[in-house]
């Protein structure tokens, strides 16, 4: 038998990337297997927008790791240097497995052309976001400083996004960085501008969380009421006038990012209520709780399989009610596929510098 490991102190972080990942399945299955006919229903489109916000949760949990991470190394007696160090290279290495992972599909589903081992997906552009956050985090001590820096740092990036977007000076810069910058039809699924603004929004909270020990109650309520004051300030502009020459609501609009930050601010402190009531009479979810540790691992494998020649028989063929069926066969087995790279990851040995490796 494995042993359990023990359930992390923020279970709720967990929780979170583990509705991150039901998400993202859901909105990759939706977009793969949906019929053409049904795309034209109102259920189709509500589903694609709740899918939508698989990305920019998953990209917020990153900005929070790296303050939790970072904050983590000075409480063992790392120094900040060393903290920042090991953000950036997380951060690397998720940019580095970005094109493992477009290679691994070149391989496995041939026919493609070699350009898409460079097209931009979420890790492009999640690698070097926590990098740039890590560095941020080493340039200021004062959680008071590190926040608005952060939070400055995200208003600029929705601000700019529609600005940015239409500037006829990104045409001198080599295609595959005006990829990074501004959308390029298949070769671009995101880009810098806005995308790279969750990370720091998270980032953002992350401070405030890792520096306020106590009365976390309040702050999670105040969290959570800062989200919704969002969601109210990102419909509200939404009806005013545009500010832009060129803007699209549902994808380079401040107003939109706004909104979708505010749900999950909401989401966030209200998943914190409802841990502290699971703790209360011992309630655990942890199936969420292992999407939410094997997250990457669940990503890494089942955009193939939704996508690619597995299963090729649903492409574009299933009703509304025949997605939503093989999207809760197809979360059952990647739930015990993480079960099983979970045990394995428990039960393999663990050998450290130290261990001499003995003949046979």
């Amino acid at each position: 038998m494995t042993s359990v490991p023990k359930r992390p102190r923020l279970v709720y972080v967990d929780w979170a990337r583990g509705i991150a990942v039901l998400l993202m399945i859901e909105a990759h299955a939706v977009d793969s297997w949906t019929s053409l006919a049904a795309r034209r229903s109102a259920a189709y489109r509500d589903a694609i927008v709740l899918g939508g916000f698989a990305a920019p949760l998953f990209l917020w949990l990153a900005g929070l790791g790296v303050v939790l991470a970072a904050t983590a190394t000075l409480t063992r007696g790392g120094t900040r240097r060393e903290a920042a160090a090991a953000v950036c290279r997380r951060g690397l290495e998720i940019f580095v497995l970005a094109f493992l992972f477009r290679l691994q599909a070149f391989l496995v589903s041939p026919g493609g052309h070699p350009i898409t081992l460079f097209r931009v997906d979420i890790l492009n552009i999640m690698g070097p976001a926590i990098i740039a956050a890590g560095l941020v985090w080493a340039l200021a001590e004062s959680p008071a400083v590190l926040a608005a820096g952060y939070a400055a740092l995200t208003v600029s990036v929705a601000m700019t996004t529609p600005i940015v977007r239409t500037w006829a000076a990104l045409d001198a810069l080599p295609l595959w960085m005006q990829w990074y910058i501004r959308p390029a039809g298949e070769y671009t699924t995101f880009t810098v501008f806005p995308w790279a603004g969750f990370v720091f929004a998270g980032a953002a909270v992350g401070v405030v969380l890792s520096s306020a020990r106590a009365r976390r109650h309040r702050l999670h309520a105040a969290v959570a009421a800062a989200g919704l004051m969002l969601v109210w300030i990102g419909f509200y502009t939404a009806s005013l006038p545009a500010i832009y020459h060129e803007s699209s609501f549902w994808t380079s609009s401040p107003t939109y990012f706004a909104i979708r930050v505010g749900v999950i601010l909401a989401a966030f402190g209200a998943l914190y209520a409802v841990e502290q009531v699971a703790n209360r009479y011992v309630v655990a979810w942890p199936a969420l709780e292992l999407f939410g540790r094997r997250s990457l691992f669940v990503y890494w494998i089942h955009v193939e399989l939704v996508y690619g020649y597995a299963t090729w028989p649903l492409h574009r063929r299933l009703p509304m009610w025949g997605v939503a069926l093989a999207y809760m066969a197809f979360v059952g087995s990647m739930y015990w596929a993480a079960l099983a790279f979970d045990r394995w990851r428990v039960s393999r040995p663990q050998i450290t510098l130290h261990q001499k490796v003995q003949p046979a």
